[in-house]
């Protein structure tokens, strides 16, 4: 059984984890407001694809568009999976990986200086550790685990 402290970090992490990826998600609906408002990185969708398409450089535009939707997909679908904690260690490692790969192209079209100041190393370093839990406090695993 894992201590208390690592089960309140772990369901930590899944919060601050899946809020980060959600809120990136509204901005890019524009439910953190417009474009050019204060705090507001794209503010619309277009914005965010045009944003995705820069980070994804060296790959032809309807491809790159092809990859703004997929991790708009992965980006709403893992935080509500780490949020309930159904197929947690999965999802963990999904958001590491998404997020691994996002640091790769910053860096790749970038370089390293935008990964490091939006954290996308640390949060993909969190997800990989959260992915080594044994038992996910609060969540459908720990549910669905007890049943059976």
């Amino acid at each position: 059984m894992e201590s208390n402290k690592v089960l309140y970090s772990q369901l930590f992490l899944r919060i601050a984890i899946s809020f980060s990826f959600l809120s990136a998600v509204a901005d890019r609906l524009g439910l953190w407001g417009a474009p050019n408002t204060q705090y507001v990185n794209w503010g619309n969708w277009q914005n965010f694809v045009d944003y995705s398409n820069s980070v994804n450089s060296f790959v032809p535009t309807p491809l790159g568009n092809i990859l703004a939707v997929i991790a708009t997909a992965l980006e709403i679908i893992i935080p509500l999976f780490l949020l309930i904690g159904y197929k947690t260690k999965l999802a963990s490692l999904a958001s590491g990986t998404l997020l691994l790969l996002f640091g790769l192209m910053m860096t790749i079209s970038f370089g390293i200086k935008p990964s490091l100041d939006y954290s996308v190393w640390t949060s993909a370093g969190a997800s990989f550790l959260l992915s080594q839990c044994n038992t996910y406090w609060l969540s459908m695993d720990n549910v669905m685990e007890n049943r059976g």
